[in-house]
């Protein structure tokens, strides 16, 4: 089970539009779909989005620290608060990169036994960034900082979706493996399997049907 890149980052908030609105006036970023259950923005279908599904709010941060968006050329990496606690920070990449998801940063107790646990769920072990420990996907992290996150029961963090070439080959690790399944998805222009994910983070294997595409 090889995923092949970080699709999209899932978040409850309050009010979608006005979290998407806060990111499209801050980043080159805008709404390639909006449901009545949620508000999808990012820069074009293909690179790195975030979701923003409804809920009853205020939520909690829990164990989400910060989503990472690469920024090609930034001066210096800087931080900003797109409401609702989400709090994005915006990385320099190089001239030639996209401005488009480029890590996700988890509260955990044991960030070298997280690392470890998420091998299984298809990333590779990364070089540590300072003292953080890192898994990646198709250059892309997931970040692991030392401390206990606060129990809730109104996360922040929905669910992190990882983009694969065929949701069959997914299905197949995963009954070999014993991941638990929450729920499958069989959409429009999309077909994708929920597991319970290390950390207790929900991860989405997602394959895009070749009807695929969005505004």
């Amino acid at each position: 089970m090889r995923p092949e890149k970080l699709d999209h980052v899932a978040l409850f908030v309050s009010d979608p539009d006005r979290v998407a609105a806060m990111l499209c006036a801050r980043l080159p970023f805008r709404v390639l779909e909006r449901t009545d259950e949620f508000v999808l923005v990012g820069r074009s279908p293909e690179l790195g989005k975030i979701t923003l599904f409804h809920a009853p709010g205020p939520r909690d941060r829990g164990a989400l620290l910060h989503i990472g968006i690469g920024v090609p050329c930034a001066a210096a990496a800087t931080s900003l608060d797109a409401e609702e606690g989400l709090v994005v920070e915006l990385v320099p990449t190089s001239a030639e990169g996209q401005v488009e998801l480029r890590h996700v940063g988890l509260l955990v107790p044991d960030p070298g036994a997280s690392a470890r646990a998420w091998l299984d769920f298809g990333f590779e072990m990364a070089s540590r960034a300072g003292t953080v420990e890192r898994v990646q996907l198709g250059g892309a992290f997931v970040e692991f900082h030392p401390g206990d996150p606060p129990c809730t029961d109104r996360p922040l963090l929905n669910h992190i979706g990882l983009l694969v070439e065929s949701l069959t080959e997914v299905e197949e690790s995963v009954a070999e493996q014993g991941f638990h399944v929450n729920r499958e998805v069989d959409a429009e222009n999309s077909k994708a399997i929920f597991v319970r994910g290390p950390d207790d983070v929900e991860l989405e294997y997602i394959e895009h049907k070749p009807s695929f595409v969005l505004s």
